[in-house]
C-alpha cells in the first residue's frame, strides 16, 4: 500500500526523524486556516500518489494565507497523471541549503534490502541514476542487522558526504530505518532530506510503501486506507480474499493461478484484434479452490463491472479437480440467478477434464458456452463482447 506524503509524513515524526510541520485540508478555507497556523511562508502540496506534482502545477509556495487558500483552490480537483487532487498539504516553509536522496528498500533480487543515499538530491535523481550512477550509493542492508550507527556511517562515507554533514545525517538514516522496520515497509524514500540554513537535516518529503502481508500485525495501517479513490469492484475482491486488479476491457478474466491468468489476458488481447479489438476487463486469480462461493464470489465481482460484455472461465484442473470446478460453476450460477445476464465462456483441461465438461453440458445453462482449448475459449469470448457492443 503506497502512502500520501502527509501520511508518511506523520509516520517519520512518529518515529522521530526530523519534519517540518505539515496540515492537511480539503477546501481552500482549511488551506487558508493551516497556513495561518503555522504562519510565514508554507508550500502547498498536492497530495496524489504520483511523482512529478511540481511539475505538473501541484507545488506551490505561499507566502501569505491569502496565497494559500488561492494555490489551493487551484490545485484541489487537478488532475495529475490521472489522479484527481482530493487534498492538499500545507506545510512549513523551508531554509534548504543543500538537498540529498535516501531511500531503504526490499532488494526482491538478493533477498536482502538495499539503502540508495547522494549527496544531490531532489527532483532529477532517476536522471542522476542513469547519467552518474557513481553518484548515487548503494549499500546492502543485511535484513537481521539493519541500518545500525556504524551501518549509517558507511552509508553516508560511500554517498561523500562532508564529516560534518555526515554526523547530522547518521542518525536520521537510523530513524528511517526504524520506519521501514516497525511499520514493515517494503520502501521508505526521502527526496530530498535537506540540511537547513541554520544546519538542521530534515526529511521534506517522504514515500512510504506498506507491506500489505504484514497487516495481521499491523492493525492501525487500515486507518491510512484511501477508500475516497479506492476502486469499488477491488475493495469487493479484497473482501473475498480475491486477487482482482480492475483492467479497462470488455472480457472478464477468472482463472486459477497468476501465470495462466497472466496467459488469459495475452491471447484474450490477441484474440480481441480480430474482434473489434476488445480487451481483457480485469486480472482475476481464484487461487487453487474453486469452490461454489469462490467461484460465486468472483463471478459476482466482475458482473457488477458495466464495462464486461462477456466472461471467459480459465482453469487447469490440479489439486482442484475439473469436476469440482464444474460443479463449482453450476453452483454459482445458480447463487448467481437473475445476476449473470452476460455469455460464459468456460474452458477447462487437467485433472478430470472429460468429468468437468460432462457436467457443465448436462446443466445446459443458455449463457454458458464448452470450450476445449484457450485460443477457442479466447477467440469465443472476444466474439461475444464484440457483439454485445
Amino acid at each position: 500500500m503506497d502512502l500520501f506524503e502527509y501520511q508518511a509524513r506523520d509516520l517519520f515524526e512518529k518515529h522521530g526523524v526530523p519534519v517540518l510541520q505539515g496540515i492537511v485540508a480539503t477546501t481552500p478555507e482549511e488551506a487558508k486556516a493551516a497556513a495561518e497556523k503555522i504562519g510565514g511562508v508554507t508550500v502547498v502540496k498536492a497530495q496524489v500518489k504520483v511523482g512529478g506534482r511540481g511539475k505538473a502545477g501541484g507545488v506551490k509556495v505561499a507566502k501569505t494565507a491569502d496565497e494559500a487558500y488561492e494555490y489551493a483552490q487551484q490545485i484541489l480537483g487537478m488532475d495529475i497523471k490521472g489522479h484527481t487532487v482530493h487534498r492538499v498539504m500545507i506545510a512549513q516553509g523551508a531554509d534548504i541549503a543543500e538537498e540529498y536522496y535516501f531511500s531503504i528498500l526490499l532488494d526482491r533480487a538478493n533477498r536482502s534490502y538495499l539503502a540508495m543515499c547522494s549527496v544531490e538530491g531532489g527532483v532529477e535523481i532517476e536522471q542522476l541514476a542513469v547519467e552518474r550512477p557513481e553518484a548515487l550509493a548503494r549499500v546492502e542492508v543485511v535484513p537481521t542487522e539493519g541500518i545500525t550507527e556504524a551501518k549509517a556511517r558507511e552509508i553516508v562515507a560511500q554517498a561523500k558526504f562532508d564529516e560534518e554533514t555526515a554526523a547530522k545525517v547518521v542518525p536520521v538514516l537510523v530513524k528511517l530505518w526504524d520506519v521501514f522496520k516497525k511499520e514493515d515497509a517494503t520502501l521508505v524514500e526521502v527526496n530530498p532530506l535537506v540540511k537547513t540554513g541554520d544546519g538542521q537535516v530534515i526529511a521534506l518529503d517522504g514515500k512510504v510503501t506498506l507491506d500489505e502481508n504484514a497487516e495481521f500485525r499491523q492493525a492501525d495501517h487500515a486507518e491510512l486506507v484511501d477508500k475516497s479513490s479506492a476502486d469499488p469492484l477491488e475493495e469487493k475482491a479484497k473482501e473475498h480474499d480475491l486477487n482482482y486488479v480492475k483492467l479497462d476491457g470488455e472480457v472478464g478474466i477468472i482463472g486459477n493461478g497468476a501465470g495462466l491468468v497472466m496467459s488469459t489476458l495475452d491471447v484474450v488481447a490477441y484474440a480481441g484484434e480480430k474482434h473489434g479489438d476488445v480487451k481483457p476487463a480485469n486480472f482475476l486469480d481464484i487461487g487453487g479452490g474453486a469452490s461454489a462461493e469462490v467461484m460465486a464470489a468472483g463471478l459476482d465481482v466482475i458482473l457488477n463491472d458495466p464495462q464486461v460484455k462477456s466472461v471467459f472461465v480459465n482453469v487447469f484442473g490440479g489439486i482442484t479437480a475439473c469436476d469440482a470446478v464444474a460443479n463449482g460453476i453450476v453452483k454459482a450460477l445458480e447463487i448467481l440467478g437473475d445476476e449473470e445476464d452476460k455469455p460464459l465462456v468456460v474452458r477447462l483441461d487437467g485433472n478430470n477434464v472429460e468429468e468437468g465438461r460432462r457436467i457443465l453440458a448436462a446443466a445446459n445453462h443458455p449463457l454458458v458456452t464448452l470450450a476445449e482449448t484457450m485460443d477457442e475459449g479466447a477467440d469465443k469470448a472476444a466474439e461475444l463482447a464484440h457483439a454485445a457492443n
